[in-house]
């Protein structure tokens, strides 16, 4: 038995008859706030470089991936499966989108890279041959996303429809991450001197960019007469 064997059973025990009631009680739903924690503490961690940390941490997050693998195992979402079935689905997702490593012959020499560069070409074609239901740009973006993190991705999907040019100067010089992190400082500080939610300013601007984006898509489609969109 390896120790990731071991893992599952210990989750399987801790939810089984005579196990941890607490466990036996946590859903999907519940378990939400701790992976989102466990998830931050791990980029801490990583931050960190401390070794023992980012150890300690994925094993952290590695076990909610157990846990909510054994809450689907028992039918929680309908159809049952369970971790084998999750690693089945990531093989299967990494192998498809990198041709450039496990294609045959034609896909190796089509999909060569050299850099990263070269592999981030060809990326969001490989990802929309998994989703090929998506119609936009925008769709698998988590929307729960910090509105930072949130903007970025929104703001990288208009660059590469060409909605906004990705090499125009912005609004703002910065030439450090120092220098960009005193301004977001002093606009979040502004904000409060103002009684403005700053997180709920930023994600509405990115609505009404995703508002743009569409009306930009739609467009498209109609004067093409079909849409083909990378997908998230």
């Amino acid at each position: 038995m390896t120790k990731l064997d071991e893992l599952i059973a210990v989750a399987a025990k801790l939810r089984g008859p005579g196990g941890c009631p607490w466990d036996a009680e946590q859903t999907h739903q519940s378990l939400v706030k701790y992976l989102i924690e466990e998830v931050y503490e791990l980029v801490d961690a990583i931050e960190s470089g401390n070794r023992d940390e980012v150890l300690e941490e994925l094993g952290d997050v590695l076990y909610h991936v157990v846990f909510h693998s054994d809450l689907a195992e028992h039918g929680s979402l309908g159809e049952k499966f369970d971790i084998q079935d999750v690693a089945e689905l990531s093989i299967k997702k990494m192998v498809g989108r990198h041709p450039h490593v496990f294609g045959n012959e034609e896909e190796l020499e089509k999909y060569k890279a050299e850099t990263g560069d070269d592999v981030m070409v060809n990326w969001d074609d490989h990802k929309k041959r998994e989703k090929p239901e998506r119609s936009s740009v925008l769709d698998g973006i988590p929307k729960h996303l910090p509105a930072l993190a949130l903007a970025d991705k929104v703001i990288g999907k208009a660059e590469k429809l060409n909605l906004l040019d990705a090499n125009a100067p912005g609004p703002f010089s910065v030439t450090s991450e120092a220098e960009l992190g005193a301004i977001l400082l002093a606009m979040v500080s502004s904000a409060r001197a103002a009684g403005i939610d700053a997180e709920g300013a930023l994600r509405g601007a990115v609505r009404e960019l995703e508002v743009e984006i569409r009306e930009f898509e739609l467009d498209d489609a109609n004067d093409a007469g079909v849409i083909a969109l990378p997908a998230e």
